[in-house]
């Protein structure tokens, strides 16, 4: 979905090294990593950051790679398990963030054309994901406007 909106053609990024096996040198145990899992969800980091910490930060300063690979199971799964998952998948709160941002700049500033084109490419991609998420993740009477977005980023 992150070039939906534009003609910008290429690949960047790495690649995960295959592996169905965690390091050697990265011994945590299953059951410390997903206390360490709830503990930083409680904190209020996405389950991405999450990821991320544990791969920099570690378990009592030992870096788990994978989480996947060391317990099993994905940061999600484990959030679901202790019932510490957001309320809003972190993809659309993500994109309702920036929907509510560029609705306040465009409201301090109407003649940005640029980017009243990226706030309409923005709606856009939070009509979409509503519609993917609806039913499963999120109500199904949820409709995307400007004043429910800002009331649910309130909310948290």
């Amino acid at each position: 979905m992150a070039r939906m909106h534009t003609r910008r053609r290429g690949s960047s990024g790495s690649d995960r090294p295959a592996a169905d096996e965690p390091p050697e040198w990265s011994d945590v145990e299953a059951d410390k990593i997903e206390e360490r899992v709830v503990e930083l969800a409680e904190q209020g980091h996405d389950p991405s950051v999450i990821g991320l910490k544990l791969r920099d930060e570690g378990v009592q300063g030992v870096p788990v790679p994978d989480i996947k690979l060391a317990t099993g199971k994905k940061v999600t799964g484990i959030l679901e398990e202790h019932d510490a998952r957001p309320d809003i998948p972190e993809d659309l709160r993500s994109l309702l963030e920036r929907a509510v941002r560029l609705n306040e700049h465009m409201q301090d500033n109407p003649g940005d054309h640029q980017n009243k084109r990226a706030l309409q490419n923005t709606e856009s991609k939070v009509r979409r994901l509503v519609n993917y998420y609806r039913g499963d993740e999120i109500d199904s009477e949820f409709d995307y406007s400007y004043e429910t977005a800002r009331e649910l980023l309130d909310q948290e």
